[in-house]
């Protein structure tokens, strides 16, 4: 049996890491300047938390904003939770890093999609095209990404 690197697996480590790193920063020292995130997650994820009713309405996935108004951000090895308003009603989610399909920073046009195929994960940087100012939540939103993608090559 030859023995190969897996580099697709290497780098969804390194990406996991990544957004476990821009996390933890914003636990610790809040949101800089005009920095927000766009995280969509698999509700099917089997350590995903959130309320039922969140999962009967998104029950594949889920897309979250942190920018004006989010409570309780606790960043673990193994995942997130945050407390995002709903409608106007505070929820807790947590959401494990391995359940993240997408993250994205529109101020900076930065982002990541996390694809399966085949049993393996890829990780491909997601192109950003979008002025942040387009699009204020007040509380958490439910979004899709394709607003903030350019043209596929």
């Amino acid at each position: 049996m030859t023995r190969t690197i897996d580099y697709g697996n290497l780098m969804h480590r390194a990406m996991r890491e990544l957004i476990r790193s821009v996390l933890r920063d914003v636990q610790s020292n809040g949101l800089p300047g005009n920095h927000h995130f766009f995280i969509t997650f698999d509700t099917t994820h089997p350590n995903a938390r959130f309320a039922a009713w969140l999962g009967e309405r998104y029950p594949k996935e889920m897309t979250v904003v942190l920018q004006h108004w989010f409570d309780a951000l606790d960043v673990s090895d193994a995942g997130f939770s945050v407390t995002l308003k709903f409608s106007g009603k505070p929820e807790v989610l947590f959401v494990p890093f391995d359940a993240i399909t997408t993250f994205a920073d529109p101020s900076v046009e930065f982002g990541l999609r996390f694809e399966t195929a085949a049993g393996s994960e890829e990780v491909e940087e997601a192109p950003m095209d979008s002025d942040p100012d387009e699009a204020k939540p007040k509380d958490a939103e439910i979004v899709s990404l394709d607003s903030f993608r350019g043209p596929r090559k």
